[in-house]
């Protein structure tokens, strides 16, 4: 028989595999399952035309109004960052006229989505897993299945395209937003030329670049919904177990954005190589 000692290991060593890579695994496969039940809800609420649009609407308030103003604050220093770095890196080589072709495709590319994307899932994901969290510990969501009320169909599904829409929307304002503050710092402080800027922008910046830069918004806004609400929805252990969904929800986001931004990223210069030069 193995020591206290080897059998004391040898437990922790199995628990972990329990705790960390086994759970993940059931993480994962239950938020695919949830995923592919929301959007099989919402096709069949919207042909027969109950999907719940007073939900939709309050939730599509909300989150805009929680993630605009951090999304505002945030995306003007980045966006002034990018213009030092270009600024300098332009100097450097000669080329200070292309600094707007450069400081744009930045903010279009991955600067834009990925701001977004991270304000949505630290605002608007944490108060999803919140929300959720909080009425899955007062045993509400238990009622709602009871009287027979899906609770995929009226909370997740309204909140999923919420997310959706907001995530659209903000993408588009944080691209204004970077355009404005790179130029202005470009024009203003750096002392570039207002006509070379706009000209080299719309120049290197394709309509592609919107594109991918739209379906990553509509992928970043469902993986974060997706995630806030299967861990708000899974949520146990009380008060303190509110605060932990929460926790899991906003990290795990932030993960998943990061990996599918770089395999749209990759995926993008394969398929479209003479648009990434």
């Amino acid at each position: 028989m193995p020591s206290p000692a080897a059998a004391e290991i040898i437990a922790w060593s199995r628990g972990y595999a329990d705790r960390h890579p086994l759970a993940a695994l059931r993480t994962v496969g239950g938020q695919v399952v949830l995923g592919v039940r929301a959007f099989q809800y919402l096709g069949v609420d919207i042909v027969r035309r109950r999907f719940p649009f007073g939900e939709f609407v309050e939730q599509a308030t909300f989150m805009a109004r929680t993630a605009v103003v951090p999304t505002l604050f945030v995306t003007v220093p980045i966006s002034v960052t990018l213009s030092i770095q270009f600024g300098l890196l332009a100097g450097q080589l000669g080329a200070t006229s292309m600094a707007g072709a450069a400081n744009g495709l930045a903010t279009i590319r991955q600067g834009a989505p990925l701001v977004a994307a991270i304000l949505m899932a630290a605002a608007v994901g944490s108060a999803i897993s919140a929300d959720l969290g909080s009425r899955t510990i007062r045993e509400e969501t238990a009622a709602m299945e009871v009287m027979g009320v899906s609770v995929i169909r009226r909370l997740v599904v309204p909140r999923l395209v919420a997310a959706i829409v907001v995530a659209v929307a903000l993408t588009g304002f944080t691209c204004f937003i970077g355009f404005l503050a790179g130029y202005a710092f470009t024009v203003t402080l750096q002392g570039g030329t207002p006509g070379s800027y706009t000209s080299t922008f719309s120049s290197f910046a394709t309509v592609s670049d919107l594109v991918l830069t739209l379906i990553k918004a509509v992928v970043f806004g469902v993986i974060v919904a997706i995630v806030a609400c299967y861990k708000g929805l899974d949520t146990r252990h009380g008060a303190a177990g509110v605060a932990n969904s929460v926790n899991a929800a906003v990290v795990q986001s932030i993960l998943l954005l990061m990996v599918v931004n770089v395999a749209f990223t990759q995926m993008y210069l394969i398929l479209f190589p003479k648009a990434s030069f």
